[in-house]
């Protein structure tokens, strides 16, 4: 049964929503993949929303380890307390500190747990996770306790590419790469967060977007969001879409260029290109 769509307020993909509502069938974690800026964060925080339930989000650093999204053991205020004669040190369970998948597997509510970035932790960190999130229990060594999900969470896994994950890990998740939204999605996407952008304004603005990601040799494509925060300078500054256009003619960079690129490379690129254009007349 469907659970999930496009809302009033966010915009999927056919795939994307039956990828989702895979997930949530199968009881696997959905792995989604794709460009940085797509949405892969937010999907989360929608389906949480959508589901009326609670939302459970592990941000992975590069220091991150599995062991802490299961509950870590805080030895050091233990012996701090011991200093000072507290009757909390004799049961050990006043200093376990349960992690995220503790939280998501002890919830009355059935949640959604955000594992965000997994490819930013070391290469072990998936199969750390591998029992962990195929059995959805683990033991607890310090008191001997056994946390068994109550209901399975739905587990949504993101990551960008920056890693190869194991194969292992791969097969125990549902897969879901987020193509590049074209043209008539970014429409959409953009009308859901500025119904009011004139239509002549929007057409220049994905002109000139487009032509910058298909710029060859671009060290970081703009992503959606970077297209919508570039479109509410625009908006800011009451920009119409002859202004946009003329500068576009003229050969220079875009107006409030640094919302869309991030490199200087990427800028010397586009300006140089652009340069070129005009002296050819284009």
């Amino acid at each position: 049964m469907a659970v999930f769509s496009s809302t009033d307020s966010y915009i999927v993909s056919d795939e994307l929503a039956l990828a989702v509502n895979a997930c949530v069938t199968l009881q696997k974690p959905l792995l989604l993949k794709g460009e940085p800026g797509t949405g892969k964060t937010r999907l989360a925080e929608e389906l949480a929303s959508a589901l009326g339930a609670p939302l459970l989000q592990w941000q992975i650093k590069s220091t991150t380890k599995a062991q802490q999204g299961l509950y870590e053991y805080d030895a050091v205020s233990r012996l701090r307390d011991s200093q000072l004669g507290s009757d909390k040190v004799h049961d050990i369970a006043n200093y376990i500190r349960p992690g995220k998948l503790w939280q998501a597997f002890t919830s009355d509510t059935r949640p959604v747990l955000l594992i965000d970035e997994i490819d930013k932790a070391d290469i072990e960190f998936p199969n750390d996770l591998l029992h962990e999130l195929d059995q959805m229990a683990f033991h607890v060594y310090e008191t001997g306790e056994q946390i068994k999900a109550m209901q399975r969470p739905i587990v949504i896994i993101t990551s960008n590419n920056e890693k190869e994950l194991p194969d292992a890990f791969l097969r125990r998740c549902f897969f879901h790469y987020i193509r590049f939204p074209d043209e008539a999605m970014l429409r959409d996407i953009v009308n859901v967060h500025f119904p009011a952008i004139q239509s002549r304004l929007l057409t220049t603005a994905l002109e000139v977007f487009f032509d910058v990601r298909e710029t060859p040799n671009l060290k970081k494509k703009p992503s959606t969001s970077e297209l919508l925060d570039w479109l509410k300078l625009l908006l800011a500054e009451d920009m119409s879409a002859e202004q946009l256009r003329d500068s576009q003619q003229k050969g220079g960079l875009m107006p409030m260029f640094g919302a869309l690129l991030k490199h200087e490379q990427d800028i010397e690129m586009v300006e140089k290109l652009a340069f070129m254009s005009r002296r050819q007349g284009r």
